[in-house]
């Protein structure tokens, strides 16, 4: 069984991390979250499931205005072509639907599937806002206190410089 909200924020009490959550209509693309953006101080996140050509996972967590060189992103990180992951990959290995993305489903990857990276301009942030596995909140934490979560879940994440891969051939 997949986590839940609740199981999301008793894991991090668990934990000893502390966290603040915003309620608010559902958002789905980063474009509906800019009311939110400007009115949650931190960084806020852009979330791709990835999925490259030989099968292997990838949960890409980068700065919500980041430009994401999705044809070069696979040289950067090694593996095979991108593509982004199927809904229903997506429901199976992190248990969250589209649009509701977010580097806490990482908890839900408990066979360890799943390789997470972040984007160095987000990890410039202090404070990270994430949706709580689902995208009808908004949940701030600490840089240091999401980057102990990953590890704590098992998925140490890499961070990626996004503005290094170049977007033009």
């Amino acid at each position: 069984m997949k986590a839940a909200r609740s199981d999301l924020f008793a894991y991090l009490d668990q934990l000893g991390i502390k966290t603040t959550t915003v309620d608010h209509p559902p958002v789905f693309t980063v474009e509906e979250s800019e009311a939110l953006i400007d009115r949650l101080p931190g960084g806020h996140t852009k979330n791709l499931f990835l999925k490259d050509a030989k099968g292997r996972l990838f949960l890409l967590v980068a700065e919500a205005r980041a430009d994401v060189p999705m044809k070069k992103l696979h040289k950067m990180i090694g593996c095979a072509r991108l593509s982004f992951g199927k809904p229903d990959l997506l429901e199976e290995k992190l248990g969250i639907s589209p649009g509701s993305v977010t580097a806490f489903a990482a908890m839900n990857d408990t066979n360890g599937d799943v390789v997470v990276y972040i984007d160095q301009t987000l990890l410039a942030h202090d404070v990270i806002n994430c949706h709580p596995l689902e995208n009808s909140a908004t949940t701030a934490i600490a840089r240091d206190d999401l980057i102990a979560f990953l590890e704590a879940t098992g998925h140490p994440p890499t961070p990626i410089d996004l503005t290094a891969i170049p977007t033009t051939d």
